[in-house]
């Protein structure tokens, strides 16, 4: 089994992303952890129509799991499927009844060199009796339950056109279904939706990232000893952004106490993320948006709702060199 690589040996950040004109998979390298040069020349680097039964892709987070592969998990999702001619209606089914994008799927995905991928297609209201009626299923993210010793999915999910609120399941070692019937895994003080999951563990504190909508959406933060129970409801808004943004990402720098909180700020044109760091994870210091500070995109535009992993040089240079990255 091939094991994680020492902190000592990480040298780049792989940022990934989806994009809403083509609902597709994009990918981006960084040496430094500030400016990001997306591969394929910004193009997708695999067509969300190849990858979802409803022929595009949202919300995208990668992971490494402990036996060194990563883990690529998606929302099967395409919002503009009938302007596409990919389906009649706007949604699969009557949003009277089941809301805004009421998909229920997901797409699974495995890969021990960031570029030979197998691929699962997983129904969630058909895993589980209970799940036949959800609303949504969507925002997948993966981490590794070391008490558990398994692969843990938090996501959103509602039932009907009831509230979205997180849960969690375990999936198996293949990363092709969900193992156990999904438990609630945070539950929001108020009577309203909450979305879009992050977890990171710093020591033997696990911190939850997530955007409420109880007023204009933005990130809140709670903090627990465990990684699926036991998190405390903090009131106070993390981000420093302005506008309303979801989709949080933490993320470390490497080779320092440092974390950057990344998230998508969709109320502007065009898309962007937004950024802030902090040492602490009490106080957060913005610090821009894409190209309007010290976090650059070197070759794309519009980003929407990602994830950065750090990687070994020689994991960033073979994917360069596939492709065809110059200077890197």
């Amino acid at each position: 089994m091939k094991n994680t690589p020492d902190d000592k040996d990480l040298a780049a950040q792989l940022l990934v992303y989806f994009k809403d004109e083509t609902h597709s998979l994009y990918m981006a390298l960084s040496q430094d952890g500030y400016s990001f040069t997306a591969l394929n020349a910004g193009e997708p680097v695999m067509d969300g129509r190849n990858l979802a039964e409803q022929k595009g892709i949202r919300d995208v987070h990668i992971s490494r799991g402990p036996d060194g592969a990563f883990y690529l998990a998606m929302t099967d999702l395409h919002i503009y499927a009938r302007r596409e001619g990919l389906r009649d209606t706007e949604w699969e089914r009557d949003n009277k009844d089941y809301g805004w994008g009421n998909n229920r799927g997901l797409v699974f995905m495995k890969s021990a060199d960031l570029i030979s991928w197998s691929r699962t297609n997983v129904r969630v209201d058909q895993a589980f009796p209970s799940l036949e009626n959800i609303g949504c299923a969507w925002a997948p993210q993966v981490i590794y339950d070391a008490e558990q010793k398994k692969l843990m999915l938090h996501f959103t999910m509602r039932f009907g056109g009831g509230l979205n609120r997180l849960y969690y399941s375990y999936v198996d070692d293949a990363f092709t279904k969900l193992e156990t019937e999904p438990k609630l895994l945070f539950e929001y003080p108020k009577e309203v939706s909450y979305i879009d999951s992050d977890i990171i563990q710093v020591g033997d504190k696990f911190h939850l990232f997530y955007v409420p909508h109880d007023g204009p959406p933005g990130i809140k933060h709670a903090v627990s000893d465990s990684l699926t129970s036991g998190y405390v409801y903090d009131p106070a808004d993390c981000d420093p952004e302005p506008l309303a943004c979801e989709a949080p990402n933490v993320w470390k720098r490497i080779g320092e106490a440092k974390w950057v909180l990344m998230y998508d700020t969709y109320s502007v044109e065009p898309h962007n993320f937004g950024f802030c760091e902090t040492t602490d994870f009490i106080t957060f210091t913005p610090i821009g948006r894409f190209n309007e500070g010290v976090m650059k995109a070197v070759n794309f535009t519009s980003p929407k709702h990602g994830s950065v992993i750090p990687l070994t040089q020689t994991e960033a240079s073979q994917l360069a060199d596939h492709w065809k990255l110059e200077r890197f």
